[in-house]
């Protein structure tokens, strides 16, 4: 038997097994349980998300043998519809099929009766493909077509298909699936294929598949392929032509010391090796910002690509201003690797720019930090002006002559900063007298059908949409009137790491007592939702928002999902009104 590529191999072949997309496959289920089936469907969303293996999913569901709803895999019309031999299930690349001529033809079809199934399903992948022409083809028998036949519309482009056509079809936007997603998927087909692995390996994976699932079982794939069933970041590294994350930050040092041979022999490395200098470049804007973080909070917690050694590494030779500078030299290169057909000189360019950056190593004001929590040290801080004082009185006359010039120039900067007074300081959120009478109440409270899982709260889906139901615009205007206080609460020395967390979170909406916030990055998620920064939480939100909130923290791809979900419900009239819903909170 010949070899079966693992995205393949492991295609989901019911509901419960596909990845991500819960709300389609909810919605999906339910139409047919209840027999409300429509007549035309979209699927839109990134590659390798699940609309082709949704549709054939649907096709089964419509045409088992044991029933509407039913995805046994081993009737008839199911083995028929999985190995892509069913009759009565057709699928059309519109990409090669897409004229007039092609339409006609389909429509010709259309008016037959099915072969083994109940319905004929048309699956047209890439449909955005089409020509004007072939669209206006079709439009009658897709407003109308038969009571037998089905059609599922696929693409990555719905912005390229007709208003006519889309508003004929039942959308659904497919997500890309979050790294937890992939990550859970990707273990479960090595350890179904016996293959060991490195953590370290699989995420260099996820950052490689872009949120896509058959990206991740593909890259997969070829790397099993060339390391004989072991699975190491190492060789991932030379396939794609990646370069570790110690790589990279030893290059960094390397511009922080002026060390220009060093770099320029790197670079040269690295276009020898065919590395991929677009994800390099990233990967280094990236590292910048983490020890940015780093060096304004003193916490790891914030970090994305590197760990707790790496990023001191470079805290401890990069000063802020030169972080901030080489920040933005990066940000240059990438926008104008646009303009350019080669883009090495213009890595090479602000690689160079970075090692002529003046004063590359921590200033003498500037603290040094050590572990996540350490506040200021007075007795680390070195003082800003440096007075020179005659050791001895026979020293010649060229060294006076300089002692002297540095004392006036001394002078001279301190009464420059004396006639530029700063403003009378306001009180702040930090200030013990701003929020001293603000009662605290260390009692945590919860809604009572929030779950705990690996210690993490866990809020089910339905509950979330009660909460987006319950929600009133008041609130949230109230609670983004007041939010830059949280960046105030940032140098509190026990909240402070928290308050910053949630000062760079999205607000998406708020009852009297809980918050809904959303962020990019998984890991953030994980660092609010953890069930011991509950408590911290708590208080931040009764010390800047004066009231207490329970604060829960989505990704971006389960918010979209539950928001297209909360609009596919309203348009169709099943949200609950918000006064007949209630959300118990207890205490712990």
């Amino acid at each position: 038997m010949s070899y079966k590529a693992l995205y393949r191999k492991y295609r989901p072949n019911t509901f419960e097994e596909v990845s991500g997309q819960e709300y389609i496959v909810k919605i999906l289920k339910n139409a047919l349980i209840s027999n409300k089936i429509g007549h035309a469907y979209l699927f839109a969303g990134p590659r390798g998300t699940g609309k082709t293996t949704m549709a054939k999913l649907f096709a089964k569901a419509l045409n088992c043998e044991e029933g509407i709803g039913h995805t046994c895999g081993h009737c008839k019309n199911c083995l028929a519809i999985l190995e892509g031999n069913h009759p009565d299930v057709i699928e059309i690349d519109a990409a090669s099929n897409n004229g007039v001529e092609e339409v006609r033809d389909l429509i010709d079809k259309v008016r037959y009766s099915t072969i083994l199934g109940r319905y004929k399903v048309y699956i047209i992948d890439e449909v955005h493909m089409m020509t004007p022409g072939a669209f206006n083809a079709l439009l009658k028998t897709l407003e109308e077509p038969p009571a037998h036949v089905i059609f599922i519309l696929a693409t990555t482009e719905p912005h390229k298909i007709l208003p006519t056509i889309l508003s004929r079809c039942q959308r659904f936007d497919f997500s890309k699936l979050s790294d937890k997603e992939i990550k859970q998927r990707l273990v479960y087909v090595l350890n179904n294929e016996h293959i060991e692995y490195e953590e370290q390996a699989i995420d260099l994976i996820i950052s490689l598949c872009d949120g896509g699932m058959r990206d991740a079982l593909s890259i997969l794939d070829q790397v099993l392929a060339y390391s004989q069933n072991k699975l190491n970041s190492q060789d991932i590294l030379n396939i794609f032509s990646l370069e570790s994350v110690d790589e990279k930050v030893a290059l960094l040092q390397d511009a922080a010391n002026h060390d220009t041979s060093n770099v320029l022999n790197r670079i040269q490395k690295y276009q020898d090796k065919g590395s991929d200098i677009k994800r390099l470049t990233n990967d280094l804007l990236l590292m910048l910002k983490d020890a940015l973080i780093y060096k304004k909070t003193g916490s790891t917690q914030y970090l994305e690509l590197l760990n707790g050694d790496q990023v001191k590494k470079l805290a401890n030779i990069y000063s802020i201003n030169n972080l901030i500078n080489s920040i933005d030299i990066v940000l240059n290169a990438i926008k104008d690797f646009k303009n350019v057909s080669s883009i090495s000189p213009i890595f090479s360019i602000a690689l160079l720019k970075i090692c002529s950056l003046e004063n590359n190593n921590i200033t003498k004001d500037e603290i040094q930090i050590e572990t996540k929590d350490q506040q200021m040290d007075k007795s680390r801080i070195r003082p800003p002006f440096i007075k020179s004082t005659p050791i001895d009185k026979t020293i010649d006359s060229k060294q006076q002559s300089n002692n002297e010039n540095t004392q006036a120039e001394t002078i001279k900067e301190k009464e420059k900063n004396e006639t530029r007074k700063p403003k009378e300081i306001q009180p702040s959120i930090f200030d013990e007298s701003f929020y001293q009478n603000v009662k605290i109440d260390s009692k945590l409270t919860r809604p009572i059908d929030a779950k705990i899982e690996e210690n993490l709260y866990v809020l089910s889906k339905d509950l979330i949409l009660n909460v987006m139901i319950s929600a009133t615009k008041d609130m949230k205007t109230k609670l983004i009137k007041d939010w830059d206080d949280l960046q105030k609460l940032s140098m509190h020395p026990q909240l402070g790491g928290k308050a910053a967390l949630l000062y760079d979170a999205h607000l998406l909406v708020a009852t009297k007592t809980i918050m809904l916030i959303e962020y990019d990055l998984t890991s953030k998620v994980d660092k609010i939702n953890v069930q011991d920064a509950q408590m911290d939480l708590q208080k931040i939100t009764q010390m800047v928002f004066k009231r207490k909130m329970f604060v829960y923290a989505l990704s971006r791809n389960e918010s979209v999902e539950l928001q297209q979900k909360f609009i596919n419900l309203k348009q169709i009239g099943k949200l609950p009104k918000p006064d007949t819903i209630e959300i118990t909170m207890i205490g712990e």
